[in-house]
């Protein structure tokens, strides 16, 4: 039986030997938070306190902790690694020797799209512990771009062979106000602000030279072990067909709902440019609706927790990376990895989804 690693492997060589007009991409410039972060708060060693900084986070590719949040690779390595690019390298490492004109990645574990005033005019400061929010990381890619394009005075030329992806942003967002006990009603007044905080961003990146821009939605986060665990609920009318809370993806949705009409707005407004939505909500649903659909044996049982504990396998106060947790022996079955990221399989299947379709609109091969 083929691995999904080797399907992955023949997808690649199937689709570089079909004499497709598919474009390539010189560079490949990654925003966003923990989902995509590889390693931004581990250049320098990870540091004892970071949980995802620990094993066994990143052994099934990497054999130690890289500061991604997953057992090995996340969707930006696999978008890479189509496009004979380098793994992105975080633009908080030291840079000698690292060629960023072939890509670099800005994401950072804790990110956010607004920034730490909106959330302390709100009363939750204390609920943000990393200020790496959407505005910082584009300061971040602006100082990067003299070594980007080797000294030149214009960019434009370079980046607009460039893929950048922009999120997902939003999920720090309303992890903050849900786990600071704010209301779900308070919750959605937030979700117009992040929106437009989102497509600003987007245009700041256009107004730099990008050409095409991947800006994907949020995940739908009622499946999340995580949440299922600390709001689990006693009524079944709570949760959808699949298991997960439906009030919470509600909020998922009508944010995923806001960002596809900015970035219809987007497109009316920037003509020449190629925004793509990166459909995280609608596969990663359908990864719990029906894992083996995808090559998955589990859709909401977390593979790295408290093995055993609850109905997920998870424990907050026994979290991936934390005394007491351990992870299971085949990762490569399982969507969940620590009870809000995913596996290294399930990003692998995200990024088919995404260079081909259906899960993003449009496809980024085209």
């Amino acid at each position: 039986m083929l691995t999904k690693a080797v399907v992955f492997i023949l997808f690649l060589l199937s689709v570089s030997r079909c004499g497709t007009s598919w474009q390539s991409y010189d560079a490949i410039y990654n925003l966003g938070d923990s989902i995509s972060d590889t390693g931004n708060l581990c250049t320098g060693g990870c540091p004892s306190w970071l949980t995802m900084g620990q094993p066994p986070y990143g052994s099934s590719y990497f054999g130690r902790p890289t500061g991604r949040c997953s057992d090995g690779r996340v969707v930006v390595d696999f978008l890479a690694q189509f496009f004979g690019l380098p793994l992105l390298p975080p633009s908080k490492s030291k840079t000698n020797g690292t060629d960023l004109g072939k890509g670099a990645n800005m994401a950072i574990i804790g990110a956010t799209a607004m920034n730490l005033d909106f959330f302390l005019s709100h009363g939750l400061g204390s609920s943000i512990w990393n200020n790496g929010p959407l505005d910082t990381q584009i300061q971040w890619f602006q100082q990067l771009m003299p070594s980007i394009c080797g000294g030149a005075g214009d960019c434009r030329s370079h980046l607009s062979k460039s893929l950048f992806i922009l999120g997902e942003f939003g999920g720090n967002d309303y992890n903050a106000p849900i786990f600071g006990g704010k209301s779900l009603d308070e919750v959605y007044t937030y979700v117009p602000h992040i929106i437009n905080k989102i497509t600003s961003g987007v245009e700041t990146l256009i107004g730099l030279g990008a050409v095409d821009v991947v800006v994907p939605g949020v995940l739908p986060i009622g499946c999340f072990p995580l949440y299922l665990t600390l709001y689990g609920s006693s009524n079944q009318s709570d949760y959808d067909g699949d298991g997960c809370l439906q009030r919470f993806n509600d909020l998922s949705r009508y944010h995923n709902r806001l960002l596809r009409q900015g970035i219809c707005r987007l497109r009316s407004k920037y003509a020449s440019v190629r925004l793509m939505y990166g459909d995280f909500y609608t596969q990663v649903a359908e990864m719990v609706r029906s894992p083996r659909s995808f090559g998955l044996e589990y859709g909401l049982n977390v593979c790295c927790g408290a093995s055993g504990q609850g109905s997920y396998n998870y424990n907050n106060k026994a979290r991936c990376g934390m005394s007491g947790s351990s992870a299971c022996k085949d990762p490569e079955n399982y969507l969940n990895w620590d009870g809000i990221h995913l596996t290294e399989a399930a990003y692998r299947s995200i990024a088919y989804g995404w260079l081909t379709g259906p899960y993003c609109v449009p496809a980024i091969l085209h």
